[in-house]
């Protein structure tokens, strides 16, 4: 997501044309949720142009189309993964996780399938798997199980904290058509991998926001210590403020491992002046 209507004039500069607008938000953030490859699959092309706006060590975290994982649900998908996979060549090293978003209705008894589906992907990528039966969360044997076949894998586990988000009852517009709309998901905090990705849902207050990511900063200043090399995604119900949110995420964390590369200097958002 880079072209988000209330950051036009604000955090991007408006107008813009579709070929520039990515490269406006990389100079905001270093990593981006490839959301609408969901419903999708891009033309080769437009991949390509997402590459030309963005530095090789860029980080797109890219989700396999839900024929794959919804529709077909992991099973004879060979054709619509050989085709998503073509498209998102040209992004290179800019795929930093294949994204892989399960319904709900995933349970411990689909593991099998997970793992079946898991040997059968390429070694040209790595994995990232998001799982929304909370039974994985709460079940010591599920977890366990979910846990064995990621790691033998080389595959991520992607916690999606809503902890924040639902701990008081909804005050704007945004938040109420999120709480009918996110799952509720209980907190996870470990790292299966040298490259975690969690994806943080706060509140459209900023001050609730940043008090509810207190616990990220602390983990992930710890994998950062440890050698790991985190992505977090930070969201809100109406994601206005979501490019600054993001940065001041990043200076936390920063301020706690100094060693930290700051982020790009944004490309302003209005035309420079001589007064």
């Amino acid at each position: 997501m880079w072209t988000h209507k209330s950051w036009q004039g604000r955090f991007l500069a408006h107008p813009l044309p579709p070929s520039e607008r990515l490269r406006s938000y990389a100079s905001w953030c270093d990593a981006v949720e490839g959301n609408t490859t969901f419903y999708a699959t891009p033309a080769r092309e437009t991949v390509a142009s997402w590459a030309g706006q963005t530095d090789p060590d860029f980080r797109f975290v890219v989700k396999i189309p839900k024929v794959v994982t919804h529709e077909r649900r992991l099973t004879d998908v060979d054709e619509p993964l050989r085709i998503f996979l073509d498209a998102i060549e040209p992004l290179g090293p800019r795929a930093h996780a294949l994204w892989i978003q399960l319904p709900g209705s995933f349970t411990p008894d689909d593991v099998p399938v997970l793992a079946r589906f898991l040997r059968q992907l390429p070694d040209s990528h790595r994995y990232a798997v998001e799982v929304r039966d909370p039974v994985f969360f709460t079940d010591p044997r599920a977890t366990r199980l979910l846990e064995g076949v990621l790691v033998a894998a080389h595959a991520e586990w992607v916690p999606f904290d809503t902890t924040a988000f639902f701990r008081s009852p909804p005050t704007s517009d945004a938040e109420r058509d999120a709480w009918t709309k996110k799952p509720r998901m209980p907190l996870r905090s470990v790292a299966l991998t040298d490259r975690p990705i969690v994806r943080y849902l706060g509140r459209d207050d900023t001050a609730r926001t940043v008090e509810g990511w207190q616990r990220w900063i602390d983990v992930t200043a710890g994998w950062l210590r440890e050698g790991r090399s985190p992505t977090v995604f930070v969201h809100t119900p109406d994601n206005a403020d979501a490019p600054m949110l993001a940065r001041r995420f990043h200076d936390d964390v920063r301020a706690r491992v100094p060693e930290l590369d700051a982020l790009p200097e944004p490309i302003p958002a209005e035309p420079l002046t001589l007064f």
